[in-house]
């Protein structure tokens, strides 16, 4: 394949060829899958509804759960699915599509580990300042920043790997597609994309 307008599809790494575990894996997916929603759902739901607990720390835990939800529903599902079906295959659209939601609710889940972290200070260290530092005006900020930081760190290292031409096959060795995954593919010099892509993640 001469470069990635000739990928129609990426091929998903098995987690086996035997059928009795690719169904095993599937049921024990789901149940992994249906846990996360229902206890991010209840924090959600929890959250939403009790008046009290409408303060920083309950908002920031509320956009996590958010994200929790949108990383798991991301790549867990086609995984099921591709196991119970026993198929390997993903669209390039769906791989691209799903590169940019996994990363991008990564990277907005560090963000608001970061704030969370931030909180806990301003709350133990300078307790005085709490209502100064941390207002309600305060919070949404953070957590807007803390979105807008995953959505132009998914566009831009999504839109920069899928620029790359792609030469060496359309076998993906991971279960999802991920970005360093299909960096593996390209013929050209992928070292400074995979420092920048480790460097914001890191940061």
């Amino acid at each position: 394949m001469s470069n990635s307008s000739s990928i129609t599809q990426f091929l998903l790494l098995a987690f086996t060829d035997t059928r009795e575990l690719q169904l095993l894996h599937f049921w024990l997916f789901l149940g992994i899958y249906l846990a996360a929603l229902l206890g991010n759902g209840l924090i959600i739901t929890t959250i939403a509804w009790d008046q009290h607990l409408h303060i920083l720390m309950y908002f920031l835990l509320l956009n996590l759960s958010l994200l929790d939800l949108g990383s798991i529903s991301t790549t867990l599902p086609k995984s099921m699915a591709n196991s119970l079906w026993d198929i390997r295959g993903i669209s390039y659209a769906g791989c691209t599509a799903q590169s940019f939601f996994f990363f991008f609710c990564a990277t907005a889940e560090y963000s608001l580990l970061t704030i969370m972290s931030y909180d806990c200070y301003v709350a133990i260290c300078k307790a005085l300042n709490y209502g100064t530092l941390l207002g309600s005006r305060a919070c949404v900020h953070m957590a807007a920043a803390a979105w807008a930081t995953g959505f132009l760190n998914a566009l831009l290292h999504t839109a920069n790997t899928f620029s790359l031409p792609l030469c060496k096959g359309n076998a993906l060795d991971q279960f999802f597609c991920e970005i360093l995954s299909i960096l593996k593919l390209s013929w050209s010099d992928t070292y400074l994309r995979e420092l920048g892509l480790l460097w914001s993640v890191a940061v």
